[in-house]
């Protein structure tokens, strides 16, 4: 059976005897919102209403199923002539790939602006460190998370990305965080999408590494502390974006005065320790799933990402986020 979202259209099909009730999809495909889409073999025999609530067949309807990835097809008994077809249009997570690839150019275009806006100005933020202080852009990444919420039933009212940010912490006060999902006092999702790019690519490890840490620590203890006044456990992600160079692929070495490191460590690349980083993440718990992405800016302003861990995708990670947002959503429906 597929599942299925909201936004729902009420087809009468005088020659099935009966009526088709559809609503979009959730995951897969989703209808689009048809006067002319529906046909039959009987012409206008099918009309469009929109007092519907959830799906319904026809008594005489056997079948329903997606034909080459793009047709919805509602099949009728061999007795019965009637045969309708509603185009289905892919789903934002369905074509995945293609709206992160929009989202790496975003961040690369986005970044070439800043840098180039601030060196025309003269300003103090010049070069490379314009882009770290001029924020904006992982937007790309938050357009498409926002996307991908609303299309598991979250309303939009309830998403915050620009404003209202800020979480009660148990540590400090409170901690703005990249992307957050409220709903009736409820926090649901709260996210960290963050990015390095070079020179200073160890420092900045250290830095972003502890941040995260300490970020989740924070979180959970408030959580533990009842800060957030929820009985459903939120979806915690961290999505981090890497530039793909010589200096951030390349073996680092290790200082070990008194002890020895692990040696997963060992002359390992920053982008390798990345990776066990976010691994590391979800391990422990800290976060509920984590995204690992590299790219240059050379490929990235066309789109180019690689993904060196096959568990820490940006597909899994948005595929679980979806899941658990679509869950609420249906136990919500349910009380």
């Amino acid at each position: 059976m597929l599942r299925l979202g909201n936004s729902a259209a009420k087809f009468v099909t005088p020659a099935l005897g009966g009526t088709l009730e559809s609503t979009v999809i959730r995951r897969g495909f989703k209808l689009r919102r048809i006067t002319g889409w529906i046909q039959s073999v009987y012409g206008n025999a099918v009309k469009e209403c929109d007092d519907v609530t959830r799906w319904h067949f026809a008594p005489v309807a056997e079948r329903v199923g997606l034909e080459n990835g793009k047709t919805l097809s509602v099949c009728s008994s061999p007795n019965t002539a009637a045969n309708l077809v509603a185009m289905a249009t892919p789903s934002v997570l369905t074509e995945l790939p293609k709206h992160t690839r929009k989202a790496v150019q975003f961040y690369w275009q986005t970044r070439s602006s800043q840098s180039q806006k601030q060196r025309d100005a003269g300003g103090s933020d010049q070069g490379l460190r314009s882009a770290v202080t001029g924020g904006a852009q992982m937007d790309g990444f938050i357009a498409l998370l926002t996307k991908l919420v609303i299309e598991a039933g979250i309303d939009p009212a309830n998403i915050y990305h620009k404003d209202s940010m800020e979480l009660p912490g148990y540590f400090r006060p409170s901690k703005r965080w990249d992307f957050l999902v409220v709903v009736k006092q409820q926090l649901l999702v709260a996210i960290e999408a963050k990015s390095q790019v070079g020179p200073s690519f160890g420092n900045n490890f250290n830095n972003r590494t502890e941040e995260a840490m300490g970020t989740a620590l924070d979180l959970w203890t408030a959580y533990r502390e009842s800060a957030f006044i929820s009985s459903v456990r939120p979806w915690i992600g961290y999505m981090f974006l890497l530039e793909d160079c010589a200096s951030s692929t390349r073996p680092v070495s290790v200082k070990e005065p008194h002890f020895k490191v692990f040696p997963e460590f060992k002359d390992s690349s920053y982008a390798k320790r990345y990776e066990l980083f976010c691994r590391r993440l979800v391990l422990e718990r800290h976060y509920e799933h984590s995204a690992f992405l590299l790219s240059n800016s050379e490929k990235g302003l066309k789109g180019g990402y690689s993904e060196p861990a096959p568990d820490l995708t940006f597909q899994l990670f948005a595929e679980s986020l979806v899941d658990h947002v679509a869950a609420f959503v249906k136990r919500s429906q349910q009380l």
